[in-house]
């Protein structure tokens, strides 16, 4: 399987926004936080994370290709199937059958979620954010509107009520909050 340092490579080479940098690494700290929760593979859990907007600067004016281009990209890797799946089944390009699948369904806006709770805070940190401030942006539909709040909810296919997803989610971030910015 592809190791983090290759990923990490692959990464850098394809995404050259700051931002989605921080995203891709955002979603690897909750994907493994999660795979630690439901005793899965934190590794392959990571590594699913970090790859899975690896074409987001190609195709961001063509969502159509979003995820199809990152599989292109990743032909030559040593990456599992389940793994090309779950990046597929995180841009619709597949129902979300597996855990994994439906976990990165459900981490990937959750991560831009958390950082604008963050963001809006005076302090712009993410030690200042508990679940209840969550919780209670959560339903604020103006709040991050960007932030598909079916697709969060989604947690509970894989056996987590909304409540808990953040806790694991926000904790995961904030244990890598210095290279988050925040």
């Amino acid at each position: 399987m592809i190791t983090r340092e290759r990923a990490l490579e692959l990464l850098k080479e394809h995404v050259k926004t700051k931002n989605l940098v921080k995203h891709c690494l955002a979603t690897e700290v909750v994907m493994k936080s999660l795979a630690k929760v439901l005793d899965e593979d934190e590794e392959k859990w990571g590594i699913t994370g970090l790859l899975h907007d690896l074409d987001y600067d190609y195709t961001k004016e063509n969502p159509d290709e979003h995820g199809l281009k990152t599989v292109e990209i990743l032909k030559n890797e040593d990456v599992p199937e389940d793994v090309i799946n779950a990046i597929l089944a995180h841009c619709g390009k597949k129902e979300p059958e597996t855990l994994m699948e439906k976990a990165l369904y459900a981490v990937d806006p959750t991560t831009g979620f958390i950082v604008a709770a963050a963001l809006i805070r005076p302090e712009k940190k993410l030690e200042v954010l508990d679940v209840d401030f969550l919780l209670r942006r959560f339903k604020e539909k103006a709040f991050a509107r960007g932030a598909n709040r079916d697709q969060i909810k989604s947690c509970e296919e894989i056996g987590l009520s909304l409540e808990k997803f953040l806790e694991i989610s926000l904790e995961a971030m904030k244990s890598i909050s210095s290279e988050l910015g925040l």
